[in-house]
């Protein structure tokens, strides 16, 4: 079993990375480079969460050899027995063998940190960017970048030249990357307290009020009001970037060299505005460039840009107000069946996706009654409750972990205990329901975040590349730091436990912290203590009160525009239902009238076409017949012959358009 389990994660994790990146990007529209890179990043940051057990439980394991070794002792077999107390190092069935994970963290750290400071800001830069080739996109992401990357040489110029010039310093260039890792884990722990502090409060709160029905229903309103004011403004912006476009296709004609960034711009908006365009372009005129002012390449990129983004905003506004209204739907269907007596859930409107016949064959009606109606709630409720109990212990070991003699944080306490007698099942088990539930308030709180329309993670594969690339540079800024709070807390890192052991191999590629003295002892401690005022205030919603005072409307029950906001979310609601109740009657009925009416149909269909195969048939037979009989010697001309066939539509009396010509009226006769 020697490392299957590293083999085994390293598979499960991938394919959980690229689960949820299918859930929020989109493989076929977006750029491949995007999405490898965002892939890589997200997998890096997730397999760190996943591994870090595994060390664990392997430098425990390589602990109890060295405390071994310096005694006398004898080997037997796959674990050593001390001579004078017969005490047994097991080795785990997941133990990884030396020096395979000192390589390992070293390129998943170095790669994840190449990425987050490096490649994904300029590939943020270089997805946004509107030049209509790649060369200019990458000189537009090398000139939005250099203010990014000379704010970081400027300072770390500066500290080189400080230690230069003080005496008192004597680097070497260990210690040099000592310092660089400990600057960029400082930002990193900045931020990942905040999350933290939001995340440990909000996800149990957001469970218990997962079982209250009322509550979600008036929550989906208010989101219903909020997101039809955003639908409106997405549809106006896009007419507006729409009519821009037509006025530069209209100005620039087929021969104008800036032709080609035009039909770049056209290939871009939605197919109903290429088709309104194509109809009204007068590409057979020639353009004069003594009479007509044309827009540069540099205003045709920047309106590119703006066609890019207003269009992924309209379909992304699309999109959610589609799944909003089935939500609404669907608690709706909740609270109407909650007082069935049939217990057999019965939904408004049928699904418009296929369900699986498995799922169908389980999940009954009766079933999704008992679930919906009566077990959920209370799975929400106890599980609400122990998240709750997690953060509590989480809260208290962060303003506790420090304290050595006595052990007051419950996480190092447990971790000890399994340690004394080398249950390493328990000791993995322990370290992955920790660091689980912290990056699960970190990372939930990196999905939820929205900084106005610039960075945005929306589910169905509506996130665009720019909010895709920015999630994995916070993924991979926050994974490091949150990790070196995790052994921490369990007092597996030698920095807080003051013990001269041996430390794990992800704690080493760190470095000692001790070059930064004031940063080891005194922010790495006491810094996350603020998790606490964090907690406190998210509690109280001190946050969502500041956002609704500066004009940002959020939900909040005792609000007087949050009511006139789920009032409006529900009147929508109630149109759209209407509406959506209008086709499917429709469609009832011209389905009942198919089925009711279709064989007569298809009867009369089936004689009418034989009908007329007899009619022509006999029309070909008359038209093979000899006709000198019946023709005069000078004959009819084409003209008249074809007007006997025609059915000719009665015409008024006229005496001046009378023939007298007696030929022609016996050829009329």
């Amino acid at each position: 079993m020697s490392g299957a389990a590293l083999g085994l994660e390293i598979v499960f994790v991938f394919f959980l990375a690229l689960f949820l990146l299918h859930r929020y990007g989109d493989f076929k529209k977006q750029h491949r480079l995007v999405i490898i890179a965002t892939l890589l990043a997200w997998y890096l940051c997730f397999l760190i969460v996943f591994i870090l057990p595994l060390d664990v439980s392997t430098t425990i394991y390589n602990r109890c050899k060295l405390a071994v070794n310096s005694s006398p002792a004898e080997s037997n077999g796959s674990y050593v027995t001390l001579a004078p107390s017969k005490q047994k190092c097991f080795k785990p069935w997941s133990y990884i063998p030396d020096g395979i994970m000192p390589i390992f963290w070293r390129v998943v750290y170095w790669t994840s940190q190449f990425l987050t400071w490096i490649l994904l800001p300029f590939m943020q830069s270089y997805a946004r960017s509107g030049g209509f080739s790649i060369t200019g996109k990458i000189k537009t992401a090398l000139i939005e970048n250099a203010i990014y990357y000379g704010t970081y040489l400027l300072i770390f110029g500066a500290f080189l030249i400080y230690v230069a010039v003080n005496p008192n310093f004597n680097l070497q260039w260990n210690q040099l990357q000592t310092i660089g890792i400990a600057a960029a884990n400082t930002w990193g722990l900045f931020l990942l307290v905040l999350l933290l502090g939001y995340g440990l409060v909000e996800i149990p709160r957001s469970h218990w009020n997962g079982a209250k029905r009322g509550y979600l229903l008036m929550k989906t309103y208010f989101k219903a009001a909020k997101l039809m004011t955003e639908k409106a403004d997405a549809e106006e912006n896009l007419e507006d970037i729409m009519e821009e476009v037509r006025k530069v296709s209209e100005s620039i004609k087929y021969n104008h060299p800036l032709r080609k960034c035009v039909d770049t711009i056209l290939k871009k908006c939605p197919t109903e505005y290429q088709e309104r365009m194509g109809r009204n372009m007068d590409d057979y005129e020639d353009f004069d460039e003594r009479q007509n002012s044309y827009p540069s390449e540099k205003s045709l990129a920047k309106l590119h840009k703006q066609v890019i983004y207003s269009v992924q905003r309209h379909r992304r506004t699309q999109v959610q107000w589609q799944i909003l209204l089935e939500q609404a739907f669907y608690l709706e269907d909740v609270a109407k069946n909650e007082s069935s007596a049939t217990r057999q859930f019965v939904h408004t409107f049928h699904s418009q996706e296929p369900e699986n016949k498995i799922i169908q064959y389980f999940y009954t009606p009766t079933v999704e009654w008992y679930w919906e109606c009566l077990l959920r709630p209370w799975f929400y409720r106890v599980l609400a409750v122990v998240l709750a109990t997690f953060s509590v212990i989480v809260v208290w070991s962060e303003c506790t972990f420090f304290s050595t003699k006595p052990v007051l944080s419950l996480f190092a306490v447990f971790i000890q205990l399994a340690e004394k007698t080398y249950n390493y099942i328990y000791i993995e088990m322990a370290c992955f329901l920790t660091i689980f539930f912290l990056s699960i308030c970190v990372y939930s709180t990196v999905f939820r975040i929205r900084v106005f329309n610039y960075y945005y993670l929306a589910s169905h594969h509506q996130t665009d590349a720019y909010s895709l690339l920015f999630s994995g540079m916070l993924f991979c800024r926050l994974t490091p730091p949150l990790c070196l709070n995790f052994l921490g807390l369990t007092h597996m890192d030698a920095t807080i436990s003051h013990k001269n052991t041996q430390p794990t191999a992800y704690t080493s590629i760190m470095g000692s912290m001790r070059v930064l003295s004031f940063i080891a002892d005194g922010f790495y401690i006491y810094y996350p203590m603020l998790v606490v005022i964090l907690c406190i205030a998210t509690y109280f919603s001190l946050g969502t009160r500041c956002l609704n005072l500066l004009g940002f409307q959020q939900f909040m029950g005792d609000s007087e525009m949050t009511s006139d906001l789920i009032d409006e979310g529900k009147e929508l609601i109630r149109r759209e239902k209407r509406k959506r109740q209008r086709q499917e009657e429709g469609e009832n009925r011209r389905r009942e009238w198919k089925e009711r009416y279709g064989n007569r149909d298809d009867s009369t269909r089936s004689r009418a076409v034989h009908t007329d195969q007899k009619e022509s048939s006999f029309s070909e037979t008359n038209a093979n017949r000899p006709l000198s009989k019946y023709t005069r010697s000078n004959g009819r001309t084409e003209r008249d012959r074809i007007e006997l066939l025609q059915d000719a539509e009665p015409l008024d009396f006229n005496a001046d358009s009378v023939n007298d010509d007696p030929l022609e009226s016996d050829s009329g006769r």
